[in-house]
């Protein structure tokens, strides 16, 4: 997948808000646990966007996937060890990151 540009950020953003909805939680959850100076999506997409930059797909995968470890009571760095999968195997942002890696080592 190639960087950021405004087709990936329309898709992130549709998954973002399903994965929300899914989850039971809002925009506001998301932008404590982000840090973010807004609740909006697009000061939600700009963390993402920095991550993005910083350690490409998968770390943001990686970020998102330790969000959701959180607010299943896991400690974060138990995302990107398998805890959070052997748990929920069907957690979407889980398969993501694995299909990401998958594809970063064919």
């Amino acid at each position: 997948m190639s960087g950021w540009n405004p087709e990936f950020e329309a898709d992130l953003t549709l998954l973002l808000k399903d994965w929300l909805k899914q989850q039971g939680r809002t925009q506001a959850d998301l932008r404590r646990k982000l840090r973010a100076v807004s609740t909006r999506m697009p000061a939600l997409l700009e963390v993402l966007e920095r991550e993005h930059k910083l350690r490409g797909l998968a770390g943001l995968a990686d970020q998102l996937c330790s969000v959701e470890a959180e607010w299943h009571g896991q400690p974060a760095n138990d995302s990107a060890g398998g805890a959070t999968a052997e748990d929920d195997p069907f957690g979407q942002l889980d398969l993501l990151l694995q299909e990401i890696r998958d594809d970063c080592t064919d």
